[in-house]
């Protein structure tokens, strides 16, 4: 099929997306706020008061649900690439926080550490999946590194992941970091789709 008509294909799908629809009329900027709303509601991560780190955080979806869970005196710190609009509660920060400059701007934020770090980020896809899973695993691992970071002992990290080569390789490491490791897939990411979420809970000392 061409670009054109997977596009197409693309479109028809977003448009009739139920979750997409449920986006449009609660008011929440992408149909990733489900997910977070539905393993909060089974894991409890966003609790009143905490402060959050969220990881490629355009167009912010998730930033919305954390806002609304961790309330006024939480924190919430998001960081993209790309810019997003301005939300209450929400400190932006706009680069790549693999780049010293735009980690030293986060640390700054975050004197007493982050009870969440939380990332629904993905690589560009090209539908090759020898590129795509490698991508999608480094963007993991870079949010488990600084996860070791700044996460409070009692924290919590949140990661997107695929299936696929390498996946089990990196469950393994967040077993090294964490007390307990959970997979979740919820009702709002696609059937057909290998996307997963893993939860690092309770850091574990390290040796460094």
């Amino acid at each position: 099929m061409s670009r054109r008509g997977n596009t197409r294909r693309w479109l028809e799908r977003h448009a009739s997306d139920p979750y997409v629809r449920q986006a449009q009329t609660q008011g929440y900027r992408s149909r990733a706020s489900f997910k977070l709303l539905e393993i909060n509601r089974r894991d409890r991560l966003l609790q009143a008061g905490a402060t959050v780190v969220d990881l490629g955080a355009a167009p912010g979806g998730w930033s919305q649900v954390a806002v609304e869970q961790v309330g006024p005196r939480g924190r919430v710190v998001a960081v993209d690439l790309l810019d997003m609009a301005p939300m209450p509660g929400v400190e932006f920060i706009q680069g790549d926080f693999n780049d010293q400059a735009v980690l030293a701007r986060l640390l700054e934020r975050l004197p007493q550490g982050a009870d969440l770090v939380m990332s629904d980020m993905a690589p560009n896809l090209t539908g090759v999946r020898a590129i795509d899973q490698p991508a999608a695993l480094h963007l993991a691992e870079l949010a488990l590194d600084l996860a070791t970071r700044v996460l409070k002992p009692d924290g919590a990290l949140l990661v997107k992941c695929f299936e696929g080569a390498g996946s089990q390789d990196l469950r393994a490491l967040f077993a090294q970091r964490f007390e307990r490791v959970l997979v979740r897939k919820p009702a709002a990411s696609r059937d057909r789709s290998r996307e997963h979420y893993l939860i690092g809970r309770g850091m574990l000392p390290t040796n460094d």
